[in-house]
């Protein structure tokens, strides 16, 4: 979870719906997709780029037994250094099953000129 300040670029809070933990900023959230309440009336949702975007498929071969899978997910900062690592999904597939494995990153730009210690940016 991110020690930055409410109202500080990298606040976190709790989904109403889903209860993952999202950026305060987020007007949708992004695991459940559900539109989240809006502080003030005219407030607009944010506006997100995608600077990376992967997407991958595996295929079991018609042969062999079934391979058990592990989605792991591992974000560091630009020093190397371990901000987060979770397993973000496991299954098996059997011969002839393919699964599609998709990864997004998106951002969204704010007004936030601060910047806190490395620490404020863990998550």
């Amino acid at each position: 979870m991110s020690n930055a300040r409410p109202g500080t670029a990298g606040a976190t809070r709790t989904c109403p719906h889903c209860k993952t933990t999202i950026l305060e900023s987020s007007s949708v959230c992004p695991s459940c997709r559900h539109y989240l309440r809006f502080d003030s009336p005219d407030a607009q949702p944010s506006k997100t780029i995608t600077p990376l975007n992967v997407e991958g498929k595996i295929r079991h071969p018609s042969e062999g037994g079934a391979w058990e899978y592990s989605v792991v997910l591992t974000i560091r900062d630009d020093e190397g250094n371990e901000i987060a690592h979770q397993v973000v999904g496991v299954g098996a597939m059997h011969p002839g099953e393919e699964r599609t494995f998709s990864l997004a990153v998106e951002v969204m730009p704010t007004n936030d000129m601060r910047r806190p210690g490395k620490r404020g940016l863990k998550h």
